[in-house]
């Protein structure tokens, strides 16, 4: 049920923790497209009684647990069954009683947790959906033997989604303390939490993607209005970078490129960025630098910048642009214009697409990522693993996991600036450009970008301290 960066880390970061030892698992819900032919589920409990509420709707959410064993029998994953709040649902998110469907996953887990023989020692509850849960615990089951044992990790993926609605337009009466009881699920009041809040408050530690990010929402710029209430708990607030799946993200054997490579036969890489040129339609050149954007097409990424030199760019330099992704119609069309006037030289995609990425991070010289603001990002990561050098502000997580190029000491790993402004980006990308001109140095740093060591078995490491941290933390008053 991959929807983005956050169903990457839901697969990797269990995965790399069990690899390591530890019994990880993870709870969603049970959507109606999982391939349930290709993935057998077992029924784990049946009947599952979830919060009492109003008569009128029968009064009881009733619910199933189902789980999926792997192939040595360990379990990796339940899920929570309720036709009426998932299996019925096209899309996983994008409903306007989406908080009611989150508050049911909280504390359906939380009650399946009461009932199951696996007790887990912490929970990891990630972002506004899941941050409820700290909630629940530290309230609800404060006094519940079983539940108040365990401690409990807010992860925070992305500030800015806080809740079913615009956290910066929000009035007196409808500003949610985070302090009130929650509500019954029927209660329209519910709708009007502040869960991302609610999770920062409660939780025994929170953890952002990157260091740099956990530094940044404590600040009014970065905070999302939050930033104080995260400066209180500052001492509880923590910052691991996520990885990347080095098996998946392999050029050396990825099947959904043509031509496969390494760090140490890097001139294959050519082939590939030909491939790319003949499926967009683009002119065959393969001296000409060719620049892709693997992204969504909103603000936060950053790609308002692009408007007031893109033309200048194109008509000042020798280069090709392809662009990947969907979202706001003003970047749609920004970009789409750009492809009609300079055809041979700018394509796009303007839809969601499963495999065209792998042909873009295996063809193009480099990939831009002039971000607003990112948690982390694993699209920098992805592009320097197959020797796409990154152009990226340096923010949240680009800016812990790019090092910018030093032509001197001939060092780093892409292309760094610091400003938010079209100048700092435009003499970025001017940089790229030059130093294409020299293909040694070029390759040099194609190569230290190929080397560098994202993978989730790092990161879960720290996070197996963080974790034993936040159980350490949970019989200590919540400051």
């Amino acid at each position: 049920m991959k929807v983005g960066g956050l169903g990457e880390i839901m697969y990797s970061l269990p995965k790399a923790l069990r690899d390591l030892g530890h019994d990880a698992r993870i709870m969603i819900p049970k959507y109606a497209s999982m391939d349930t032919e290709k993935f057998i589920f077992k029924s784990d409990l049946r009947q599952l009684t979830v919060v009492p509420v109003s008569m009128d709707q029968a009064g009881l959410f009733v619910c199933n647990v189902l789980r999926y064993d792997n192939e040595k029998g360990k379990t990796e994953a339940y899920f929570l069954e309720n036709q009426e709040y998932y299996e019925k649902r096209a899309n996983t998110y994008g409903y306007a009683d989406d908080a009611v469907r989150w508050a049911l996953l909280s504390k359906g887990a939380l009650e399946f947790i009461k009932q199951s023989v696996w007790k887990p020692d912490i929970i990891v509850a990630s972002d506004w959906q899941a941050g409820l849960i700290p909630n629940y615990i530290h309230t609800v089951y404060r006094d519940d033997p079983a539940l108040s044992k365990i401690a409990t990790l807010f992860s925070i993926h992305n500030l800015a989604y806080q809740g079913m609605f615009d956290h910066h337009f929000v009035s007196d009466m409808d500003f949610d303390s985070g302090q009130e009881e929650i509500p019954e699920f029927d209660n329209p009041r519910l709708l009007k939490l502040n869960f991302m809040r609610r999770g920062i408050m409660h939780a025994d530690a929170i953890n952002t993607v990157s260091s740099t990010y956990a530094k940044e929402i404590t600040m009014p710029e970065y905070g999302e209005l939050l930033n104080d209430l995260l400066k209180e708990r500052r001492s509880r607030l923590f910052g691991i970078l996520n990885g990347i799946n080095n098996d998946d993200y392999n050029p050396e054997k990825d099947s959904n490129i043509k031509i496969n490579y390494s760090v140490k036969n890097i001139g294959r890489r050519k082939s590939n960025k030909v491939v790319l040129q003949n499926k967009f339609n683009l002119e065959e050149k393969e001296d000409v630098p060719l620049f892709g954007i693997v992204s969504r097409l909103t603000d936060q990424k950053g790609l308002g910048l692009f408007f007031d030199i893109a033309e200048s760019l194109l008509t000042g330099f020798d280069f090709q642009l392809i662009v990947l992704g969907s979202g706001d119609a003003n970047f749609t069309s920004f970009f789409q214009d750009l492809a009609n006037k300079y055809p041979k030289r700018v394509a796009g995609h303007f839809t969601y697409d499963e495999t065209l990425p792998r042909f873009i991070l295996a063809g193009a010289d480099s990939i831009l990522i002039p971000s607003k603001f990112e948690p982390c990002g694993l699209t920098q990561m992805e592009a320097m693993r197959y020797g796409a050098v990154p152009i990226v502000r340096k923010t949240g997580g680009l800016a812990d996991s790019v090092i910018d190029y030093n032509p001197r000491e001939q060092t780093g790993t892409g292309f760094v600036f610091e400003q938010f402004d079209h100048h700092a980006f435009y003499g970025a990308i001017v940089r790229a450009l030059e130093t294409y001109q020299y293909p040694k140095f070029w390759e040099g740093i194609q190569k230290r970008a190929m080397k560098s060591d994202f993978s989730w078995t790092n990161s879960a490491k720290e996070y197996v301290e963080l974790f034993k941290k936040t159980i350490s933390l949970h019989n200590q008053p919540v400051v």
